[in-house]
């Protein structure tokens, strides 16, 4: 595992836990930690990219002249850098080489981390363009507790993953206004509606939307009391501003920047988000949520599809 800073990897390797965010989950033995780009990167046959999304770039130019021909490059970052909207992959053919293009592939479902690091089943996908890297990926990652899919949709698995977080805001705003489970099933329904709209105009295959990355994670965000995004939407309700709300956590909740980048990719392709553009104006124009909730719901009547 690579770590930014000397004492980092220091601190790591000696309590052989991450205190910070996993304290009760001991490393593997075999686990060794390392701040050096060369021992981390030597020869890896595999390299997994899980860092937030506004900090991917930079990540990986650092990484970029240690790695060789060959090594699959995994994305496990559900979000979407501003100002320009672009999905971690398109980040990666940024930055890298043209030679480790068909390496690059990318992870999205319902994996809350929590839940993986204690040993409980769960599935994702993998995506990529390159068949044998995805099944590589697939083979290395594969266990009994962790299933494992390939895609040859690396658009549609990394919309889905990102623009899923958006849907979890609104679900997290509904529980905490206790607007009950009918409306929190309609932002829901709606929600996947409104991104597998976007998706299909950006070129994705519907059927994505309804998989591991699109509904599994929706589903997972959306009622766990572990979801980042949804804890955002719940505490927006209960009166906090995203500032207040951003200064108490310690990890990053995606569908903050996922929002604003969806409704860029929507004026772009023509695309209609009323959930996100209320969650947008509830993080940043200081909207009432239940306002949003009215404005949602006083919408002119139309037909479901």
């Amino acid at each position: 595992m690579l770590a930014r800073t000397e004492s980092e990897a220091d601190t790591l390797t000696t309590e052989r836990r991450n205190n910070r965010f996993l304290p009760d989950s001991p490393f593997p033995e075999s686990l060794t930690v390392t701040s050096l780009l060369e021992i981390a990167l030597n020869k890896s046959d595999l390299v997994i990219i899980a860092v937030p999304s506004d900090r991917f770039r930079d990540n990986v130019r650092q990484i970029s002249h240690h790695l060789y021909p060959g090594t699959v490059l995994l994305s496990a970052t559900k979000g979407l850098e501003l100002p320009a909207a672009q999905r971690m992959s398109q980040v990666m053919q940024d930055e890298l080489p043209i030679g480790l293009h068909s390496g690059i592939c990318v992870l999205s479902g319902p994996n809350l981390a929590k839940e993986i690091v204690q040993g409980k089943p769960a599935s994702t996908v993998i995506a990529s363009q390159n068949a044998d890297s995805a099944r590589k990926s697939q083979d290395t990652l594969m266990s009994a507790n962790f299933r494992v899919y390939t895609s040859t949709d690396i658009l549609g698995v990394e919309l889905a993953g990102a623009l899923k977080n958006i849907v979890a805001l609104g679900a997290g705003i509904a529980d905490g206004m206790e607007a009950g489970e009918n409306a929190k099933a309609t932002v829901i329904t709606r929600g996947l509606t409104e991104i597998t709209r976007l998706g299909i105009a950006a070129g994705a295959d519907p059927l994505t939307f309804a998989g591991l990355a699109g509904l599994g994670d929706v589903v997972a965000t959306c009622s766990s009391p572990l979801s980042r995004n949804r804890f955002v939407g719940e505490q927006l309700a209960n009166g906090r501003s995203w500032i207040e709300i951003q200064e108490s956590m310690d990890n990053v909740a995606e569908g903050v920047n996922a929002t604003q980048a969806a409704l860029i990719l929507a004026g772009d392709l023509g695309v209609e988000m009323p959930i996100a553009e209320m969650a947008s104006r509830v993080l940043f124009e200081e909207l009432p949520p239940q306002k949003a909730m009215y404005e949602l719901m006083t919408r002119p009547a139309r037909s479901e599809w």
